[in-house]
């Protein structure tokens, strides 16, 4: 069952950080390059998204839509994309100034020329360890969401393992006991 349950704890915590890096970077970009009046609106934004705990607001969304593996993986991207949005901001926002950017708007570079292909490739390398630590959080949140019956009930995962095996505890310990483990080691694993 733990071999198994990887699977789909795996399958959900990458998936969901591949959709959290896509709105964060999208936004932070368009945020850091553009600046002002565009900046203030997306940044109010994620900090709008940032004040309302990420767990309460997953726990919100599963619920008003039917916990299946699709509805999960895009709540725990929905949720955890603001930290990559002001990151890619950051990045972009000191990289904007620097002269191979000026360089590239002297010669008419189209704009989406300079932010995929000088800006983005320049900011990329802390936006991808953000993005492995963001595979972790949605591994913790997407088994927090499962033990509390809003995973997808007919996937076996860590969560919906410990959640099955907590009625049993005192009979059958192992059955909670070794996809605990397994989430401990990974996490800890990707954190590493």
């Amino acid at each position: 069952g733990v071999a198994h349950g990887a699977r789909v704890s795996l399958l959900i915590g990458i998936a969901s950080a591949l959709a959290a890096m896509t709105i964060g970077v999208v936004i932070g970009a368009i945020s850091g390059y553009f600046g002002g009046k565009v900046d203030l609106v997306l940044m109010r934004v994620t900090e709008m998204f940032q004040t309302v705990p990420a767990f309460i607001l997953a726990i919100l969304l599963v619920a008003t839509f039917s916990p299946s593996l699709l509805t999960i993986i895009l709540t725990i991207g929905a949720v955890s994309w603001p930290p990559l949005a002001r990151l890619t901001r950051a990045e972009f926002l000191r990289l904007r100034g620097r002269e191979f950017v000026e360089a590239a708007l002297c010669q008419g570079e189209s704009t989406a020329r300079i932010v995929l292909g000088h800006i983005l490739p320049n900011a990329i390398s802390p936006i991808l360890v953000v993005v492995s630590l963001t595979v972790a959080t949605a591994i913790l949140l997407e088994s927090a969401l499962s033990f509390m019956g809003l995973g997808d009930p007919n996937l076996m995962s860590w969560g919906f393992m410990i959640g099955a095996g907590r009625t049993v505890i005192r009979q059958a310990w192992w059955m909670s006991v070794f996809p605990g483990l397994a989430i401990l080691i990974t996490v800890l694993a990707i954190n590493l």
